[in-house]
């Protein structure tokens, strides 16, 4: 193994970790568990802003859209952690980041999604969906045993 390649492997590693973390963060903050330090602090809050990033649906939508997710942030992160599937979870990552890059922009300006770095959120889980296997992941543990 070259010095490249091992460096490589850490550094898609430091990147599934690094969008787990955010969107553990995320799912955290609209829990009330940042305390003093959330965005939202709970998930009232988080509901209004949701409904604030999707104003063309009904509420109801709206709320259902704040769970769903709130679900999937939780369950990409841990896909992305343990390192399973996660050429299909991060490009389901950064797809879901698109959408919520998309919809700050169009509900609260372009400025929105730039300061929480949500389009290098997005960009950083496809290109990790790019590499063509996964050091330190379930995935290529399954794949030794094949």
């Amino acid at each position: 193994m070259t010095k490249t390649t091992t460096q490589g492997n850490f550094q898609q590693l430091f990147l599934r970790i690094a969008l787990a973390a955010g969107l553990l963060s995320a799912v955290a903050d609209r829990l009330g568990f940042w305390g003093s330090y959330a965005a939202w602090g709970n998930w009232e809050n988080f509901e209004a802003y949701t409904r604030q990033l999707t104003f063309f649906l009904p509420m109801a939508l709206s709320n259902i859209s704040a769970f769903v997710a709130t679900v999937l942030e939780a369950g990409f992160a841990i896909l992305l952690l343990l390192g399973y599937k996660t050429k299909i979870v991060s490009n389901l990552t950064g797809l879901l980041l698109l959408i919520f890059a998309l919809s700050m922009s169009v509900a609260l300006g372009v400025k929105a999604p730039l300061d929480y770095s949500v389009w290098a959120g997005s960009a950083g889980a496809f290109l990790l969906a790019c590499q063509p296997d996964f050091s330190f992941s379930l995935d290529k543990a399954m794949a030794a045993k094949r």
